[in-house]
């Protein structure tokens, strides 16, 4: 009796050992469920942020390089250097949380290596090159045009994507790529139909192939972007990159400037040929330099929190709503040759968009799957 009633104590000790482990082992799971909730809640408010950067951001700044051109302003490298300019900035986002806020411990351009720099200085060469074919494209195009042809970027920045970073293609972003694809041959073969007034078949031709260029090499810095960032530790230094590039960028452009007048050329062109006056054109220059800054922050921020094919499918969905603004704001043609281009255009979008939910779902199912069988081996 007495032996029963030692070994009934010792399983209760047991027990109580037992039920204090788990305890400690719920106590853990929960301040890792609050840790991951927290985590999360702070992954979908820098998401939230950068994309509505890149929603106003994209739309205002294709609206008002078109507004530029459109009252006789006519210097691409004026255009080019706006889309840069702003880079200063990006000095209150880099040094207000460390100095003003105390909301970080980290020094602004701390671990900023010189291979790191290396990287943002050439990037930001070819980011002017961009902008300046962004420019030549935007002056001879109507906006609802150069937005359906930078659709095409998409295409790219898929082809890229799986070059430079192992993108998996799907059924999905294949189809996506295909409907695009067509999308933009329905706008080159519409030629004739679309130009706008005063411009030749040549210069359409220039402005065509200048955007399809720019939307080229904008896939490629997506993805080269994704690749550096995975070396890059947190966000601040996504915003120290971006000004440096911006920063090359900019005294590109100003190279430019310099050899088509200089800064003096944007005096004479604001009192002599912009046609709504002086103020007008500096109010259009100084938004410009705004709105274009707004775009590419939210470019980098969403390449950086998800990837660069995801962030060239949001630039997409926005080309759509620039298409609708060029009607819209200037009164763009829209026939039936844009009408279909933009349905291929949103349907392909859907279809990218209907890949990225399946893939969640099962991703979530293998979690939950998971998950319960982690359970039952604790339990037993």
């Amino acid at each position: 009796m007495e032996f029963v009633g030692h070994d009934r104590q010792y399983q209760a000790e047991i027990t109580n050992d037992l039920m204090i482990q788990i305890d400690h082992e719920l106590e853990e799971t929960s301040s890792s469920t609050a840790s991951t909730t927290n985590t999360n809640k702070r992954y979908l408010s820098l998401l939230v942020i950068n994309y509505m950067l890149l929603f106003s951001g994209s739309i205002s700044s294709s609206l008002l390089s078109k507004f530029y051109f459109n009252h006789k302003g006519d210097s691409r490298w004026v255009s080019t250097w706006v889309q840069s300019a702003g880079f200063p900035l990006l000095l209150l986002p880099i040094y207000l949380p460390y100095y003003v806020f105390k909301s970080t411990h980290r020094k602004p351009f701390t671990n900023f290596t010189p291979k790191i720099l290396l990287l943002s200085i050439v990037i930001g060469f070819f980011l002017g090159l961009n902008n300046l074919l962004f420019s030549w494209g935007n002056s001879y195009l109507s906006v609802s045009t150069s937005s359906l042809v930078l659709l095409s970027q998409l295409v790219f920045t898929l082809i890229t994507s799986v070059i430079i970073v192992k993108q998996k293609i799907t059924f999905a972003n294949l189809t996506c790529v295909v409907l695009l694809t067509l999308s933009s041959v329905l706008l080159a073969l519409n030629l004739n139909h679309d130009k706008p007034k005063g411009i030749t078949r040549t210069k359409y031709f220039i402005g065509f192939f200048s955007t399809l260029g720019a939307g080229l090499l904008f896939s490629l810095y997506l993805p080269l972007m994704e690749k550096i960032y995975k070396i890059v530790s947190c966000y601040s230094m996504v915003v120290e990159m971006q000004m440096v590039m911006e920063l090359t960028a900019t005294i590109f452009a100003m190279l430019g400037m310099v050899i088509d007048g200089g800064f003096s050329e944007m005096i004479k062109e604001s009192k002599n040929v912009f046609d709504l006056g002086e103020k007008a054109y500096w109010i259009t220059v100084m938004l410009n330099v705004l709105t274009w800054q707004f775009c590419f922050m939210g470019t980098a921020g969403m390449v950086f929190i998800t990837s660069s094919l995801t962030g060239g499918v949001c630039m997409t969905a926005l080309m759509a709503v620039n298409v609708l603004g060029g009607v819209i704001v200037f009164g763009d043609n829209f026939g039936v040759i844009k009408i279909i281009s933009t349905i291929l255009c949103v349907w392909g979008f859907g279809s990218y968009l209907y890949g990225i939910f399946m893939k969640k779902k099962e991703e979530e199912k293998k979690k939950e799957d998971s998950t319960e069988t982690d359970n039952q081996h604790s339990v037993a």
